[in-house]
């Protein structure tokens, strides 16, 4: 089931075009603001374009004088709030989803039962929502939500409301009843992404900036958010004697090899920058984090994750000028 999305929404800043080939999960990543929800809407049919098309698998969904209303576009949404019946069981809310569909009591009541089964959580047939810890809710709304065999699925931030110790075991089965099935999903989250997605799709400003693989685009970002996203430092600069020459005439070595002159991002993990004497890059510290058993030294556009004793040596602060150093093997320099 291949989606084509086109359409805009002016007083939300939207215009979006966005594809999702059949099987695929497609993730969309993006600053509050970009326009994820605006799509996820669109798509469901919860919002009208001022202008454009959604078309699920040949059919014309939205566009063209058409419009399916949400309820016969066989789309699922998947929030981060399972919105399960409260007075209904987990086995009962699962069935309401395949009594909408059409089935009989007798068959609707077997494949509950099956889902059930499927997600691991049979023992919770007969508890209400109110009994259910956020992972089993969510469990139980996987299940609702494969239940109803909707053509296009639709996530939208799905782990965010969990814990982190429950997170891991709802993501990998989640990942597992994705395989060959069509989805979008909306998420904030690079495991989500990395687990779950084919494809990623950049919003920035309600427009697709960049596009393309998952592991592509995390590896080798071509946006400043994207490499936000991914946790690693982006730079632009011109090669120039295997290094990246950046504006301010520092120099970046890199294992990478270009024409001189050649504009390239270079790319790498806060973890691989240290601090070195005179020369490297220079930055003035913007801001201190803490990162786990490191601290993160932020700058204007570079971080390292450095040791609580090295930031007390030198005497680490905002407005303290540092230099910079990184190795030429961790950096990944390529073209944009």
């Amino acid at each position: 089931m291949s989606l084509s999305l086109r359409a805009a929404v002016p007083e939300r800043g939207v215009d979006l075009e966005l594809d999702v080939a059949g099987g695929e999960t497609l993730a969309v990543i993006g600053p509050n603001g970009a326009g994820k929800s605006t799509a996820l809407a669109l798509v469901s049919g919860a919002l009208r374009p001022a202008a454009g098309q959604v078309v699920l698998d040949g059919q014309v969904l939205t566009g063209d004088g058409c419009w399916v209303p949400p309820h016969r576009r066989k789309v699922t949404t998947l929030s981060q709030d399972p919105l399960l019946f409260p007075h209904l069981t987990a086995r009962g809310n699962i069935r309401f989803a395949l009594r909408a569909q059409g089935l009989p009591r007798d068959r609707s009541l077997r494949e509950a039962e099956r889902w059930l089964a499927e997600l691991g959580i049979s023992e919770l047939a007969d508890r209400r929502p109110s009994a259910l810890s956020g992972g089993q809710a969510q469990r139980v709304a996987i299940a609702r939500a494969l239940a109803a065999d909707p053509r296009l699925l639709l996530l939208d931030e799905p782990m965010a409301a969990l814990d982190v110790d429950v997170a891991p075991a709802v993501r990998e089965q989640l990942r597992s009843f994705l395989t060959g099935r069509t989805a979008l999903i909306v998420t904030h989250d690079v495991l989500d992404a990395l687990t779950l997605a084919d494809r990623l799709a950049v919003l920035e400003h309600g427009r697709v900036v960049d596009q393309g693989p998952t592991t592509e685009l995390l590896s080798r970002p071509r946006t400043a958010f994207t490499a936000r996203f991914a946790g690693l430092n982006l730079v632009t600069g011109r090669w120039l004697d295997g290094a990246v020459l950046l504006p301010d005439g520092s120099r970046l070595p890199s294992a990478g090899s270009f024409r001189a002159g050649t504009r390239v991002h270079a790319a790498f993990r806060p973890s691989a920058a240290h601090l070195t004497g005179i020369g490297g890059i220079r930055r003035m510290v913007t801001g201190l984090l803490p990162r786990g058993d490191l601290i993160r030294v932020a700058t204007q556009d570079i971080s390292a994750d450095l040791p609580p004793q090295e930031i007390a040596e030198h005497r680490l602060e905002p407005g303290v000028e540092v230099h910079l150093a990184v190795p030429a093997a961790a950096v990944t320099a390529y073209e944009p």
